[in-house]
């Protein structure tokens, strides 16, 4: 996070008050990440999340205008904030992402374990920021060597084959 800090404000001079801001939303951040689920059923894919030890339930934030391809020279101060904020955000959720799907080669299992039932944490660009799309595998398809190529996912409102 300290060098995404330092990559995304880059030269930016932020007021003290602004920083704190950008830090804070930071620290949410890291603090809304999915850690397990939080129910046993497995059809509500909620996830404990360290907000949860922080306060007591997941962190929110409030849904805001996507200013991260506005030019500077457009935006407002709190906008400029903003978009630190967003610009962070996106970069971070990317990069966990990378960092929970390690690929090694595969010398004694073929292909990823994945079971009917697993929760997985599905990659959406458009979405919000301190939310992350939890969905249940329903079914996976193996190819012609036996290992999985695919799954079918579930969520609350749709299914879809990725």
């Amino acid at each position: 996070m300290k060098t995404l800090l330092g990559r995304v404000l880059g030269e930016g001079h932020l007021t003290y008050e602004k920083l704190c801001t950008v830090l804070t939303r930071a620290e949410a951040c890291l603090n809304s990440r999915p850690l397990t689920t939080l129910a046993i059923d497995p059809s509500d894919p909620s996830p404990l999340t360290p907000g949860h030890f922080l306060i007591g339930d997941s962190l929110t934030a409030l849904p805001e205008d996507d200013v991260t391809t506005t030019p500077v020279n457009r935006l407002t101060r709190w906008r400029r904030v903003t978009q630190y904020s967003q610009q962070l955000w996106r970069r971070w959720s990317r990069e966990y992402l990378r960092q929970l799907q390690k690929r090694f080669k595969w010398l004694k299992e073929k292909g990823p374990r994945l079971n009917v039932g697993t929760v997985v944490l599905v990659k959406e660009d458009n979405f919000p920021s301190l939310q992350w799309r939890l969905e249940l595998v329903d079914n996976v398809f193996r190819g012609s060597d036996g290992v999985i190529r695919s799954a079918e996912v579930v969520s609350a409102n749709r299914k879809y084959k990725n």
